[in-house]
């Protein structure tokens, strides 16, 4: 596995294409005793990445062995975060994909925050954001389990900009109760009457003021039911309570293509929705799916959205 690690850090600067006007998608490594390195290698080898993308892949090895992370590779991973978010401020990058990185080794050299969501949007001076996952026919963003009416709309505004972005004109936003059953109309919680039920309203009244004619959101509705009218086709997203509200779902339905996105920043930054599997890490088992996915979603959103991820301004 080492030469494929050498391939995938060689690739500093891989230029798929010659097109001057390709996307430029910076690629971290994440934690280099982790799997990162190997499934950038084969997602980039692979006939399944776009080729209208030119991809500079950023991080060192450290003399990093497969399986065995240490404070040194934690650094790494810091390094190239800090390196990839300087080039997309700088315009030098259109898009970033990040690889998985380990969070308690992080705080161990002082990585600050919760996870790579928060540091982007610290880094970009961004307060207005959320953490979006996408997979198969599941698209989620995430509030959080006591949630002001304010959190849930401006989350709600930033996963609607982000359907827009991916050309859904019309997008059909389902909003998930936080009680069994939605609250059972107040019998099994007030908090879709009192807080869910006014942002829906909220939100739609934003909306129809801007470019939709009609509502976008709907709800609140049973979030033992909602995932399944996704997979039928009858809502493009799930604005989603807390977080293992949205996850179990989306990794049930498609644990190998997940990919993590930052709504919000001022460029698009996508990631694959796993961790760094240091326990199979050079053993040559590793699924490129998910860094496959990251990578041409970032390359989809650089082309299409330029921007359209950025906060609205009005939350």
């Amino acid at each position: 596995m080492a030469r494929a690690r050498n391939r995938a850090h060689d690739r500093l600067s891989k230029s798929i294409t010659s097109m001057s006007q390709e996307p430029r998608i910076g690629i971290t490594l994440g934690d280099c005793a982790g799997i990162g390195p190997e499934i950038v290698d084969l997602a980039l080898n692979s006939n399944r990445i776009t080729r209208a993308a030119e991809c500079k892949v950023i991080g060192k090895y450290s003399g990093s062995r497969p399986g065995n992370p240490t404070a040194e590779t934690a650094r790494a991973a810091a390094t190239a975060l800090e390196e990839a978010v300087t080039l997309a401020r700088r315009g030098e990058l259109d898009a970033i994909v990040t690889g998985p990185v380990h969070k308690a080794r992080m705080y161990e050299v002082g990585f600050k925050f919760p996870g790579q969501t928060e540091f982007f949007a610290e880094r970009c001076g961004i307060k207005n954001f959320a953490m979006c996952l996408t997979g198969g026919k599941i698209t989620v963003a995430l509030v959080t389990a006591h949630l002001p009416l304010r959190l849930a709309v401006r989350v709600g505004l930033l996963l609607a900009d982000f359907l827009i972005s991916r050309s859904v004109s019309s997008p059909r936003i389902a909003v998930a109760g936080l009680n069994p059953h939605a609250g059972e109309s107040g019998k099994l919680g007030h908090e879709e009457i009192e807080i869910i039920a006014p942002a829906v309203a909220e939100l739609n009244r934003s909306l129809l003021t801007s470019h939709q004619s009609h509502p976008v959101f709907t709800g609140p509705h049973s979030p033992d039911t909602v995932f399944h009218r996704v997979i039928e086709d009858q809502f493009d997203a799930v604005l989603c309570m807390y977080h293992d509200q949205g996850l179990i779902p989306l990794k049930l339905h498609a644990f190998h293509q997940g990919v993590n996105v930052t709504l919000g920043l001022p460029f698009p930054r996508t990631s694959p929705d796993h961790g760094t599997a240091f326990e199979i890490a050079g053993k040559g088992i590793a699924r490129p799916d998910s860094m496959i996915a990251a990578i041409n979603l970032a390359v989809d959103l650089a082309q299409n959205c330029s921007g359209a991820l950025r906060a609205p301004t009005s939350i």
